[in-house]
């Protein structure tokens, strides 16, 4: 396996922990308003996520490092092609980064309403154009042949790339509604749960649609294997929910959300960002790539750091394991 290869797996395994993470961080940012009846008990859905949130955000920050020096052309291309709903996804983080730290500042009823409604939004536009995003790069985008962007805002939103936005919101409340369940005690507990099942309901018919389409644009035997097994464990998530087994039910959902990451990135393959206008324009992990002593050095960072990396993250989830309910939050 040559280096373009495994580092174009190893930007795909940053962006499957990405969405895993902030996926279920997602999920309770915008389940905020339909889950919490009260100031106590949206506190105790912030502080299923508080410990980890801003962690999770790591796994963006080094998956568009590591495609920046992995792969300069398809960093710049994607990030030019796609400013406007990179941009956006870049001020709804903010948004809801500020609102997580200002939210507990002043007692007042109508200051804290106003930064959850900006948790909801930061959490809900980044869930729907990370799909619209992922969607656009495997269906493909017009390039020239010098692999210059030449489309416009409206090309990015065709039907396919709204389905890919509608999907990964639904996975990700879906996640998120798991989460608290796994993560809370007493009635908000039981409530998620109901959620969750509902949600996932949606997300299975959105997820099984867009799946098969993508199998449609980009027929590919693994990639089938894939997306059968991410529906598989989607369903099975849902039968522990229903089950009131949250663990089980959260590494189904997690392994649908990994899964369904892992049908795009192998569906895309050898490409990285298809030309739909000049198929010379295509940028595959060859033509995109640095140079040999490029992704020698690289690959000896990562083999030295991400153990490190995936140690400290793993022990701050360790030590904020336990469940948290609306009598360990004090009333004022």
């Amino acid at each position: 396996m040559d280096l373009t290869t495994v580092w174009f797996l190893l930007i795909a395994g940053l962006f499957t922990g990405y969405f895993i993470l902030e996926g279920f961080d997602f999920g309770v940012g915008m389940l905020l308003p339909a889950l919490g009846r009260n100031d106590r008990e949206r506190r105790v859905m912030i502080n299923t996520i508080g410990p980890v949130w801003d962690g999770n955000e790591v796994w963006l920050i080094t998956a568009g490092g590591a495609m920046f020096a992995a792969f300069p052309e398809w960093y710049a291309t994607l990030f030019s092609g796609f400013y406007l709903p990179l941009l956006l996804i870049l001020l709804a983080l903010i948004i809801r980064g500020v609102a997580f730290e200002y939210r507990h500042k002043r007692p007042e009823a109508s200051w804290k309403k106003r930064w959850d409604t900006a948790i909801f939004i930061g959490s809900l536009i980044p869930a729907i154009l990370w799909g619209v995003a992922f969607a656009n790069i495997l269906r493909g985008v017009p390039l020239d042949a010098d692999h210059e962007y030449i489309g416009g805002l409206t090309d990015l939103l065709n039907p396919y790339a709204l389905l890919g936005g509608a999907t990964t919101a639904t996975l990700f409340a879906t996640h998120g509604a798991v989460f608290i369940a796994l993560k809370t005690v007493g009635d908000i507990r039981h409530r998620a749960r109901t959620l969750a099942l509902r949600l996932g309901l949606a997300a299975a018919a959105l997820a099984t649609t867009f799946l098969t389409w993508t199998l449609t644009i980009r027929h590919n035997t693994a990639a089938t294997t894939l997306a059968v097994t991410a529906a598989l464990a989607l369903l099975a998530g849902l039968a522990a929910t229903r089950a009131r087994r949250e663990g089980w039910a959260f590494t189904g959902t997690a392994l649908a959300i990994a899964l369904t990451v892992a049908t795009l990135f192998t569906a895309l393959f050898p490409n990285v960002l298809p030309s739909t206008a000049d198929p010379t324009g295509t940028l595959t992990a060859t033509n995109a790539a640095s140079t040999h002593y490029t992704l020698t050095i690289m690959t000896w960072v990562a083999v030295l750091f991400t153990p490190v990396v995936l140690a400290y993250q793993g022990w701050t989830y360790w030590v904020f394991r336990k469940r948290i309910g609306v009598a360990h939050i004090p009333q004022n």
